[in-house]
């Protein structure tokens, strides 16, 4: 699992992790039951303090996203049937304005941020169809 973090940037590191973990959990890429590193582990290879990356975690279980039970670790919860979709839009939300905050400091206007996301769908998707796409 790749994950980036900008200590520098305008989104909280919490909030880089919680995104990415999201947008890596809803597009399949990270199935069901994946087991997260630690969370001293995970905040060891990002340099940052394990209470940062801890709050991630517990916002994505606040979100039924992750569960995590002790000594058995965080692993990804189970996909949400069909009728609880509608929940699952405030993380998109969410998502998206990480997102649009990245891009808008790249200096991308809406058609490019547009093309990217396109982009980068395309891309996911055509990985999970191969089988291809569940190592992040």
């Amino acid at each position: 699992m790749i994950l980036e973090v900008d200590p520098s940037g305008a989104v909280p590191p919490y909030e880089q992790i919680r995104a990415q973990l999201t947008g890596l959990i809803t597009s399949g890429a990270l199935p069901p039951g994946t087991r997260l590193p630690t969370i001293r582990q995970l905040a060891g290879d990002l340099g940052l303090a394990p209470g940062t990356v801890g709050r991630a975690y517990h916002e994505l279980e606040q979100a039924a996203l992750v569960t995590s039970r002790g000594r058995h670790g965080t692993r990804v919860a189970p996909r949400p049937a069909a009728a609880d979709v509608a929940v699952q839009r405030p993380l998109l939300d969410e998502s998206a304005a990480v997102f649009v905050a990245a891009a808008l400091r790249s200096g991308a206007d809406l058609a490019q941020a547009l093309d990217a996301v396109r982009r980068m769908f395309g891309e996911v998707e055509s990985g999970l169809q191969l089988g291809t796409g569940g190592q992040a």
